[in-house]
């Protein structure tokens, strides 16, 4: 009886002492795991690299030898424009995984280990902005190959706020993903992305639409990361209004999402 009772002290003294891991179990391990998974959803592969390709292939290809007041071409408009899309598909795709996993009872199990919260939560945004960022090379490659010429600098500085900027539907995908059912998710999702990228306009130049749509385009999640991504390219410069509106949507998804995320942990 003595030997159990030392036994058991002992167990519970290591158990005490045992340290948390570093970074609440922020792996890149897990995260190489999480982006292969990913990559291998051939489903997801063919929305987030061939759909947006195919897009500038067919509206984008029929508009060479076009160019903007800038002088710049018009297929440079279209390929950014595309790029966005390609970015926030990616990145909505790869947050709303948590729906399945929802389902299938991985927010249990994970409860068991040392992994925390917002380590997990890290790990599925980060997987969802290297996706985004495939995305975005992909639709840059095609533009390129199909003979976009634009000056350095805007190639950078729109790629990289296209990507950066599709952290809002990151957000946005994990919001979605404690919200809806598994399988209703992206079922869901995909035409409401092809809906806001219409009135965001990415898909048609807003001035082309009616006023009252170009007020609301305003309001939506994809206006201000298309406008901001093709600033460079436009010379419009930097859109407080644009910025605001990115800004303010991460915000709202984020805080929905951290909320809906506190809310499943605690029945499991």
């Amino acid at each position: 009886m003595t030997v159990t009772a030392t036994s058991a002290t002992t167990s519970s003294h290591r158990a005490g002492n045992r340290r948390p891991p570093a970074l609440g179990g922020f792996s890149t391990a897990v995260l190489g795991i999480e982006i292969r998974r990913v990559l291998r959803n051939r489903r997801t592969l063919i929305f987030i690299l061939v759909m947006p390709a195919v897009f500038f292939l067919l509206f984008g290809l029929p508009q060479r030898g076009q160019n903007l007041d800038n002088g710049l071409p018009v297929t440079g408009w279209i390929m950014i424009s595309l790029a966005v899309y390609a970015a926030m598909v990616a990145t909505t795709s790869a947050g709303a995984a948590v729906a399945t996993e929802r389902a299938l009872g991985w927010s249990r199990q994970l409860r068991l280990t040392p992994l925390r919260p917002a380590a997990y939560v890290a790990t599925k945004v980060a997987t969802a902005m290297v996706l985004g960022l495939l995305g975005v090379l992909v639709e840059f490659a095609v533009g390129a190959a199909s003979g976009v010429r634009l000056p350095a600098h805007v190639w950078v500085e729109s790629g990289l706020t296209a990507w950066i900027g599709s952290l809002v539907f990151a957000a946005l995908g994990l919001f979605v993903g404690y919200l809806a059912p598994a399988e209703n998710v992206m079922q869901f999702m995909g035409p409401v992305l092809a809906v806001l990228a219409m009135l965001g306009g990415l898909f048609v130049p807003l001035d082309v639409l009616p006023h009252a749509l170009q007020q609301i385009a305003k309001f939506t999640p994809v206006y201000g990361v298309g406008q901001l991504a093709r600033a460079p390219l436009t010379g419009a410069g930097l859109d407080w209004v644009a910025v605001g509106n990115v800004a303010g949507w991460t915000a709202l998804f984020g805080l929905g999402a951290a909320r809906l995320f506190r809310r499943d942990t605690t029945r499991v």
